[in-house]
């Protein structure tokens, strides 16, 4: 039989409220692609990202623009000139990995990976909040060995403080989301180190962070919404000494191989990381991470429920994916 595309919308509610700098949100929208021929059904998870421009709706009505050439059996390879970097491109281009590996009986991870796939440690997020609220959540997962908090605003340093307090022997992350300015990024960068932070994440705004080629690093500097496939790369050196690769943002697994390659060539640190999504969407990214310097595949574990299936998390490991999930 000849292929078949379907593309649904999912929601999964978050065990709690889930907040950053820019807002707030209590479930997970999700976008599915499930292609199948007569050999077997691949699947595919994205998240749509409204600080992208993206929607649900649009990002299923980009899938639907190359429905036609997915079910003519269009390659992962063609499928990247015909649908920008993004969610839409991300779901279509792993369940087409999917797909192969299902209808071949062979494993994503035996074409991407050096060695076997084998668990990684993984960051666990902190919401932002007060400082109050925020050390009181570290102190309840103190025990995992890397942490990463969400900062971005007025009191970051009591925030950082207070979470260190908290939590004195795990590595800390701290992701500001833009949440930044000129007159607060050099004090904030020294808090970080003060407290002995391995990576503070997008600092300062993108585009707007011109800056952070000018002052010192105390802490090693992170870029996530600075940077989205590999053609921006070159654009942040000298700005930015790790990248956090997303597969919504490469817009899937083949540009994040292409990204990873060419972000370790130009020198930089490699952290692999994810919107808030099930265990469908951090399947190959957990094999893509395989590398990876630092690794943030939490999304399940912020769910109030998963898939059947899911990923398998231990105290701060995640496990790579059973091919009855994905692969």
């Amino acid at each position: 039989m000849a292929r078949r595309l379907s593309v649904t919308v999912e929601r999964f509610p978050l065990a709690a409220a889930f907040t950053i700098s820019r807002g707030s949100k209590t479930e997970a929208v999700v976008v599915v692609a499930t292609i199948s021929d007569e050999f077997g059904t691949g699947r595919g998870e994205c998240v749509p990202y409204a600080r992208y421009g993206e929607t649900p709706e649009s990002v299923v009505e980009a899938m639907e623009t190359v429905r036609d050439a997915i079910e003519a059996g269009m390659s992962r390879r063609t499928l990247s000139t015909r649908l920008p970097a993004g969610a839409a491109r991300n779901a279509l281009d792993c369940a087409l990995w999917d797909l192969e590996a299902k209808s071949t009986g062979t494993l994503v991870e035996e074409a991407i990976c050096r060695l076997p796939a084998r668990p990684l440690e993984t960051a666990y997020t902190i919401s932002l909040d007060t400082p109050s609220a925020m050390a009181a959540a570290a102190a309840r997962v103190s025990h995992r060995s890397l942490l990463k908090i969400k900062v971005g605003g007025e009191g970051d340093a009591d925030r950082m403080r207070a979470v260190r307090s908290a939590a004195r022997n795990a590595r800390l992350i701290i992701d500001a989301n833009e949440g930044w300015t000129e007159e607060t990024v050099r004090q904030n960068l020294l808090v970080a180190a003060s407290i002995g932070a391995t990576v503070v994440e997008q600092p300062m705004p993108a585009g707007a962070d011109e800056i952070l080629a000018r002052i010192p690093h105390p802490v090693p500097v992170c870029a996530d919404e600075s940077v989205h496939s590999t053609i921006d790369l070159q654009g942040i050196c000298g700005r930015y000494d790790y990248v956090n690769v997303k597969l919504d943002k490469t817009g899937g697994l083949t540009e994040g191989v292409a990204f990873v390659r060419e972000a370790r060539r130009l020198g930089f640190g490699v952290m692999v990381g994810c919107m808030v999504g099930t265990s469908l969407a951090m399947a190959p990214a957990v094999l893509l991470a395989q590398t990876a310097d630092l690794v943030d595949l939490d999304g399940p574990l912020l769910l109030a429920r998963d898939r059947p299936n899911g990923l398998v998390y231990g105290p701060s490991l995640v496990s790579p994916p059973d091919r009855t999930l994905w692969g």
